[in-house]
C-alpha cells in the first residue's frame, strides 16, 4: 500500500492549487480516503474525506465551499482542488486511507502519503 501526494506550491490569497494522491497497491474505491494538513506548531487536522461505504464527502467548516474532493477509480488518483485560498491555508498536507467506512480522526487512519507543502502568501 503506497500513497504519492503531489501538487503544493506557493500561491497568493484567494488563488487555487489542485493536490493529487496517486494510490498504488489497493484500489482506492474500496477505502474510506481523507486528506489531513498540519501547520507548524499544531495537530493533523482532517480537511475532507470520501467516505468507501457510499461515497459521502465530509468537509471541515473551514473549507466548506472552497475545496473539493473528489477520486478517480480509473487513475485510481485522490484529488483535492483548493480555491479561494487563504493564509491559513498554510500547511503540509497528506493523504490518507483506510479499510474502515468512518471518516474518523487521523489515529484511525493506517495508509499515509509523504505530505506536500501548501504556501498561501503574498
Amino acid at each position: 500500500v503506497q500513497l504519492q501526494a503531489s501538487g503544493g506550491g506557493l500561491v497568493p490569497p484567494g488563488g487555487s492549487l489542485r493536490l493529487s494522491c496517486a494510490a498504488s497497491g489497493f484500489t482506492l474505491r474500496d477505502f474510506t480516503v481523507a486528506w489531513f494538513r498540519q501547520a507548524p506548531g499544531k495537530e493533523r487536522d482532517r480537511v475532507s474525506c470520501i467516505s468507501s461505504k457510499d461515497g459521502s464527502t465530509y468537509y471541515a467548516d473551514s473549507v466548506k465551499g472552497r475545496f473539493t474532493i473528489s477520486a478517480d477509480n480509473a487513475e485510481n488518483t485522490l484529488y483535492l482542488q483548493m480555491n479561494s485560498l487563504k493564509p491559513e491555508d498554510t500547511a503540509v498536507y497528506y493523504c490518507a486511507a483506510r479499510s474502515g467506512y468512518g471518516c474518523y480522526d487521523s489515529q484511525f487512519f493506517g495508509a499515509w502519503g509523504q505530505g506536500t507543502q501548501v504556501t498561501v502568501s503574498s
